[in-house]
Order: structure tokens, then sequence, then C-alpha cells
């Protein structure tokens, strides 16, 4: 998560055919254009998450990310397909003022309204910053969040169902941990299938979240951007 003293310079936003260029920059990638059904849940276009409202931002329920980061998911969700599971996506490209917002939720420690559902071994104080932090690899568009669905037929996305992964998405706690002994051998097993099959790609797991993987590239630009995910 990022709170940036410098500006983004721009950036190139391209879903299917239609594009919009701001600025010379960085292409980000409609994930849905590869994946037309893929299962989006967005979270923070919505009020469903630890805020508690949308985040500053999210104008549109839309998983945007750096082009070969989205080839790479693309080949994730179709290696699953063949054993009957699909992906499920909470989070991918956020917005550098998406960050600022939960920073400055996290700082209000007035606003305990999330604490039993989100966070109920910890004070909020303590979520700052292995949890929330002022630097988002998510505002990189190489990171997003994802969970597993098993599917009756993996085309029809209305026969899949979520499968048990001891915590839901942004729960945060120890149990949350990718490799927590405080969940039983089933979730752990569907948490090392979701790792494994992102791993094929390259994503790497941040351990303190199951859901949350990075695609790193050491040849690419750390550049964080801000442009506010919109309808094309």
């Amino acid at each position: 998560m990022i709170i940036e003293r410098w500006a983004v310079l721009g950036l190139f936003v391209l879903s299917g055919c239609a594009s919009d260029r701001l600025h010379d920059g960085p292409v980000l990638v409609d994930v849905s254009d590869r994946v037309p059904d893929l299962r989006l849940d967005i979270r923070y276009f919505g009020d469903n998450n630890f805020v508690g409202t949308r985040i500053d931002g999210y104008e549109a329920a839309k998983c945007l990310l750096l082009e070969p980061v989205a080839e790479a998911l693309a080949q994730v969700e179709a290696d699953l397909r063949k054993q009957g599971l699909r992906l499920q996506i909470f989070d991918c490209y956020r917005p550098k003022r998406a960050v600022a917002h939960f920073m400055r939720w996290a700082q209000d420690l007035s606003d305990q309204r999330g604490k039993s559902r989100w966070y109920p071994n910890l004070d909020k104080s303590a979520l700052v910053p292995d949890y929330i932090a002022e630097q988002s690899g998510h505002s990189r568009a190489d990171t997003l969040d994802a969970t597993l669905l098993q599917c009756a037929d993996v085309d029809r996305v209305e026969t899949c169902e979520a499968l048990d992964m001891g915590t839901e998405f942004d729960f945060f706690d120890v149990r949350a941990n990718t490799d927590s002994d405080l969940v039983d051998p089933e979730q752990q097993h569907n948490r090392q299938t979701l790792r494994a099959a992102m791993a094929e790609h390259g994503f790497v797991n941040y351990p303190l979240e199951w859901w949350h993987f990075t695609l790193p590239d050491p040849q690419r630009p750390q550049q964080y951007f801000d442009v506010p995910i919109t309808v094309p």
C-alpha cells in the first residue's frame, strides 16, 4: 500500500479493442478480456470490506493488471479448469488513492465497526505495517488477491463454490498466514493448491496472507500508479 511523494506521469489502460491514452506509460489490461467468464468479487468497489465503504479510486468492478501478469493469470486459470477448479478474484490493480484511503482508516482508531469480523484478535493500531502499509504492490499492477472455486462444471460458473481456506479474504490474523497450523488439514490443502497453481506460472505468495500473489520481474520498473479504475 502506498502514499507517494511524486506524481505518476501516466498510464495507458487497454480494454479489449477500446483504449484511453492518458499519457505515455505502461499498459494495464482488463483480465476479463483474457478470461471473459473469470469470477470477480472486487471487494473495494462495494462496502463488503474492512473499511465498510467503497474505496477511493474504485469506480468499476474490474481486474486490471500489467499485460504479462494478466497473461500469466489466464494460464493459471486454464490449468485449474483441467482440475475442476477456477479462480475467484478479490482485487488486482489498486490506485495509490485507495491505499491512502486504507491508511486514513487505519489511523482512525475511533472507527472499530469491523473489529469483530476483520481483526478480532488484534488492536487496530497493530494493523500497520504487516497488513496495511503505505505502499502496496497492487499499485504496481503486478499483484492480485484470489481464492479457489470447486466446480461441478468448469464452463458454468454458477456451478462453482468457494473452497474453505480457513479464513475469509482480508482477515487480519495469524490464521490467515498461508502456512498457519491453526487451520485444519483440508483448509491447509486448499491453500497449498492455490499457492502451487499460482507458483507454476511465476507468482509468489505473501506469507501473511494466503490470498495475496505477486508476479515479480527484476527488469520491470518499480512504478506505482494512481489512475482510477473506471468503465471505458
